[in-house]
């Protein structure tokens, strides 16, 4: 993914509205939501979930699909993991990442300075 692309993705993904909307889709899946039901389940005015939709179909996260007399949106989940490989390729200078608490759960060996300690 190129720099310009991730920061449309994380713009689109700065606002209230949008992110909801994202989550909703991803939690929907491939089968994707309705309009009408986006806007039912978050209480977004059509109008606004229309506006809120372009920009997540602009930044690529999301698509769209008409179903006889309905638009469907689903989330565009390759962009979602093209822009989560992008904020995450260089992550732990090379070491495998570990969660917070991760190598202390499990016996692990924790990467050096992986716990916050000064180099």
């Amino acid at each position: 993914m190129e720099t310009k692309s991730a920061v449309a993705a994380l713009a689109a993904l700065a606002q209230d509205s949008r992110l909801a909307i994202f989550r909703l889709l991803v939690q929907a899946g491939p089968e994707g939501v309705a309009a009408g039901k986006i806007s039912e389940t978050l209480g977004i005015p059509p109008s606004s979930l229309s506006f809120h939709m372009k920009e997540l179909t602009r930044a690529n996260l999301a698509v769209s699909r008409q179903e006889s007399r309905f638009v469907i949106y689903s989330a565009n989940f390759q962009a979602m993991n093209d822009l989560l490989a992008f904020l995450t390729e260089n992550c732990c200078g090379g070491q495998p990442c570990l969660p917070p608490d991760g190598c202390a759960e499990s016996g692990d060996a924790c990467p050096p300075n992986s716990q916050g300690a000064d180099p």
